[in-house]
């Protein structure tokens, strides 16, 4: 038999546990945690782990000699302040479980991101993927080789935590009609961004429910750089107000409305998403969807080491976390024209 593959495919620990005459859990955690599953099934596991050639078998080894108690965090940009507070949660709860974090910057690239956790197979115990910008199979490959944890990706069949917009984005609807708003954009984000593609469908439906019309602008990167070329986008679409993909690109619209000369809010209102460091320190101070990050981040590190500790009965797959909105001062009645 080829190593790495059964019948043409990739070896998996559905494999694995079928040669053992195991399940599928029990696989996984005699890979990832040495010395907590019986000896003799342990062995059985190791063994048609060796004779499959799967590559967790290497990897446990290597745990097991001590080489290596980490646990990797992938984000897509590491200049992102969003992150902030995922790599602050996440290595805080690390520390105190014992382990370590190896943080790892993507640049926004399925490719580099997928070599990455190729790498991260031998070397780490477990992954957090934040943002994935993987295909669904790559992710679903990945979750089957090593314990994994996704944050805002629901596909795949690994454990997730989910920001959820919807309720933020229904709150920020309410308070842009209230101010007399009638056409308002979305700035998207990434094209093959999950969340992207969630906030827009929940702006749609808020926009159908209170009867006003829905612009969809961009894609553009989550980048402050990317802000000017969707401010003017929305001063052409004739849109008064939007919600952005993310602050990074709200705060990139401020500049550029400041250096064109157009009021916020008395001329056009906007509203970021995320709430990050320094949202409330622009000119003016940002309306944003507040989103529970480092408690995002806190949800996924515990899926992820209950995943690690056999001794666990936390086996849960999905985790959904709600936003709110912030009122601050980039929203205000629509001008008279």
């Amino acid at each position: 038999m080829d190593a790495q593959r059964v019948n043409g495919e990739r070896v998996t620990l559905r494999d694995v546990a079928k040669v053992a005459g195991v399940a599928t859990s029990t696989v996984s955690r005699v890979l990832s945690n040495p010395g907590r599953i019986s000896p003799r099934t342990s062995e059985a596991v190791l063994k048609a782990a060796r004779d499959l050639g799967y590559d967790s078998a290497r990897r446990r080894e290597v745990l097991t000699a001590g080489q290596s108690r980490s646990v990797a965090l992938l984000v897509p940009d590491i200049g992102n302040p969003f992150y902030f507070d995922i790599i602050h949660g996440m290595q805080e709860q690390l520390k105190a479980a014992g382990y370590i974090q190896v943080l790892v910057d993507t640049e926004e690239s399925a490719e580099v991101e997928e070599s990455t956790l190729e790498s991260m197979m031998s070397t780490s115990q477990g992954v957090i993927l934040a943002a994935s910008r993987l295909s669904t199979n790559a992710l679903k490959r990945a979750a089957e080789r090593i314990p994994l944890v996704a944050l805002n990706r629901n596909d795949g069949g690994a454990p997730a935590v989910l920001i959820d917009a919807t309720i933020g984005i229904h709150q920020a609807f309410q308070h842009l009609v209230s101010l007399d708003h009638r056409r308002i954009a979305f700035i998207s984000g990434p094209e093959k961004s999950l969340s992207s593609q969630w906030r827009w469908q929940a702006f749609v439906d808020a926009a159908r429910e209170h009867g006003v019309e829905a612009i969809r602008l961009g894609p553009y990167a989550p980048k402050q750089t990317s802000g000017a070329a969707a401010a003017d986008a929305m001063l052409t679409s004739r849109a008064t107000a939007c919600i952005a993909f993310n602050d990074l690109l709200a705060i990139g619209m401020l500049r550029r409305f400041r250096v064109r000369g157009v009021r916020v809010p008395a001329d056009v209102s906007i509203i970021g998403f995320d709430d990050i460091f320094g949202a409330d320190f622009c000119q003016p101070p940002l309306t944003t969807i507040t989103a529970p990050i480092e408690r995002a981040a806190r949800v996924a590190t515990s899926m992820l080491l209950n995943r690690l500790d056999p001794g666990s009965s936390d086996a849960r797959k999905m985790v959904r976390l709600p936003t709110y909105l912030t009122v601050r001062e980039s929203t205000g009645m629509v001008a008279a024209r």
